[in-house]
This record gives structure tokens, sequence and C-alpha cells, in this order.
């Protein structure tokens, strides 16, 4: 028997399905409107979702980094769901959130919200986790997997997957032999649904594929990482007013960010420590077994995932998760071009009219991410070369 998504999972998609479009955006965004209007000089106010895509904005906030620099900040706002996390920003309750990278292209230009990627969160940190009898893609033929959202690129990544082994992901019905049913659930419903064989498994952000392996429920069939190398997930979104409007603000909120990016390529074990829910702020309810698992680059079996399959690609030495704040256009090229042939639920006809080159222009402000990086010693703080363009690696 093959679950669907629960009736709390169907609520908040729907629920952000209308708010991704320009009806359903528009009381939103005039409540944001009247919002700034009283409070021209809000201070930072974040929002994040549980997961490891949101290190940088809480450790920018744990360190006071973005106190050091003269800003008021509020505690972050821990939400459930994308829908409540999308919501509270396009109202202005929170003004710098992390977002999955497709969902900001349905936001600009589904519910012409006026938001752009200013820097990027992560790289890599997701991967599919499946129940023990499934030792290969073909095996997921005939079964349900679960996927954060449409617009993710969890769902971009597995669709490429499942079509290169020629199964077809549908989202209704009973899926055939050749088929893979897609249902959106939850990161934090995943892991139990896995336990109680609801699904067959689930791509999603860390740490939730190590809490598996930590539970013993499941294990890492593949790294997303291992498919689009160095791929980012989950991006940083402000408001374009913001910008526009207080720049020397936004600058220091970017600087803030980039700086904890920095800071965490030499803190990897402080960093588990700083989110896991032992921490007096309560960051995430994880724990530090599972968010070590993800951020120490020397706890990763490499030999053991390299033997299951999880890495194919051996020869790119990646880590699990990495951080760099550089939204590479490129990226945002290929994502579009790559979204236009992943099949989403809902109305998404703007997709296939949409220029990536444009998007990479429009969607995305780098001018206060190139001036932190510079301030922080440029792109080799990163480990990366003195460059602003890459070229793309997608495998199978």
């Amino acid at each position: 028997m093959h679950y669907g998504p629960s009736l709390e999972a169907r609520r908040q998609f729907i629920k952000l399905s209308t708010l991704f479009t320009a009806m359903g955006a528009l009381p939103l965004l005039q409540m944001h409107k009247a919002a700034r209007a009283a409070e021209p000089d809000a201070p930072v106010r974040i929002g994040y979702l549980a997961i490891t895509d949101a290190t940088p904005l809480l450790v920018a906030h744990h360190n006071q980094l973005f106190q050091k620099q003269g800003l008021d900040v509020e505690k972050p706002r821990l939400f459930r769901s994308w829908a409540q996390i999308v919501e509270a920003f396009l109202a202005g309750q929170v003004n710098v959130v992390h977002l999955l990278a497709p969902m900001t292209v349905w936001a600009r230009y589904g519910s012409q919200s006026r938001a752009k990627v200013v820097a990027w969160n992560h790289m890599s940190g997701s991967g599919l986790t499946v129940q023990h009898d499934i030792n290969q893609i073909t095996d997921l033929g005939g079964k349900t997997v679960a996927i954060p959202f449409w617009y993710s690129l969890h769902n971009v990544v597995l669709q490429h997957l499942l079509k290169s082994k020629g199964l077809e992901p549908v989202s209704q019905g009973e899926p055939g032999p050749a088929q893979v049913k897609l249902v959106v659930m939850s990161p934090s419903d995943m892991v139990p649904a896995l336990a109680n064989k609801q699904i067959a498994g689930y791509t999603v952000a860390e740490p939730f594929n190590a809490s598996a392996e930590v539970l013993k429920v499941g294990k890492i069939l593949r790294f997303t990482g291992d498919v689009w190398k160095d791929h980012a997930c989950c991006v940083v979104l402000m408001h374009e007013q913001d910008l526009e409007q207080r720049p020397e603000w936004a600058q220091k909120v970017v600087n803030g960010i980039v700086q904890a990016q920095a800071w965490i390529q030499d803190h990897r074990e402080e960093t588990a420590r700083i989110l896991a829910k032992d921490n007096p702020q309560r960051y995430t309810p994880h724990s530090y077994e599972a968010l070590a698992q993800v951020l120490l680059p020397e706890l990763m079996d490499t030999a053991r995932y390299e033997a299951s399959g999880a890495i194919v690609n051996t020869g790119w030495k990646e880590k699990r998760i990495d951080f760099q704040p550089y939204p590479f256009p490129s990226y945002t090229e290929e994502l579009i071009r790559k979204l236009k042939t992943t099949l989403v639920s809902g109305k998404n006809d703007f997709l296939q009219r949409l220029d990536p080159a444009f998007v990479a222009r429009d969607l995305v402000d780098d001018r206060y991410v190139k001036k932190a990086i510079a301030d922080n010693g440029g792109m080799a703080a990163f480990g990366l070369p003195e460059s602003f363009t890459r070229q793309e690696t997608i495998t199978t």
C-alpha cells in the first residue's frame, strides 16, 4: 500500500501554491507595504526551517556577526513549513530567509513578489534516502518517494536520476512498474514515514538523511551533490525594497552571512554544537550526532558510500555539505533549463516563458555578496578560484 501526503501536507501545499500566485500574494504584499511604512528601519528578522540549509544564518546570529556591524537583530524565527516561511516573508514579518532555489523562481515570476536572491547558503547538503531493501534507482519502480516541494532542487535531481534509468515520475494515482509516484511531505514527517514504510524513500536536506542512518530506519542511496556537482539547494532571499532603499543595511546583512560561511570552514564541530538541540539557543531539534555526521568531513565514511554507490564520482572529493556564498549565474541558468523539463504540480506555465540568462540577471543581485567576499579574503577563503564563473557538471 502506498500512501499519499497527509492532510496537513496537502493543506500546506495548497496554501503555498496560492501564495505563489499574483492574486494569492497580493494581500500579504499589501501587509508588507503597510508594515514597511510603519517601520522603515526594521531590524534583521531571520526566518528559517530546521535544516542545515539555514546554517550560515544561524551561525551569523549566534556569533553576533550582525550585531558587531551595528545591526539590530531579533532572534531567528523557526517555521515548520515552507508555506509558513513564505507567508511571513511576503507579509514582511521576516526580511532575511533561506528558500529552496527553485522556489525563488516561482516567488518572483509566479507571485510577482519583489524579492531577490543575494547569496547562496550552502552547497550540496542533501540526499536520497531509501528503505534498506532498495539498492538501485530502478528498485524504486512502482513505489512512492517523498519530496519537500515541487519547486525544489531535490525534485529536479531526483527526476533527472529516475529518467536516466527509464522511470517516469508521476504525481497522481497508483504508479505502474516503470513509474515512481512523487508526494510532497514536510521534512520532519519524512523519517517517521520511512520508518513506518509508508514511503520507499525521500529526498531532502540534511540532517534528515543522517537521522535515518542514525536511527537505522533507512540508508542513503545517492547524495545529490554527487549528481549535480556543488549545487546550491537553499539560497538567501531578501526584499528588493531593502536592497534599493537600505543599501548599507543590506550590505551589512550579507557581510554577516559571508563572514559566517568563512568561519564555518574552520569550525565544523562548533557549528554542529551551535545547531544542536542542547544549545541554549535551541535553533533546531536535531541531535549533535546527526549534525556532526553531516558537518564534519572527517566523519564521512567515504569508502562505505563509494562501495554502496551513494558516491559515484569519487574524483570530485565532495564534502557532504559545504559553504560558499557566491550565486553562480551558470547554476541559475541551468536550473531554469532543468525546471522546464521537470514535472511540477500546479500552475507552471510561466516556466516555459523564462529565459535562463535573463533570470540569472533579474532574480539575483550579487552586488553585496561580491563586496562581502572581497572583504573576506576573496573566493580563496572558500577554497575556490578567483572567478565568478564556472561550468555546471551534472551526471547520473
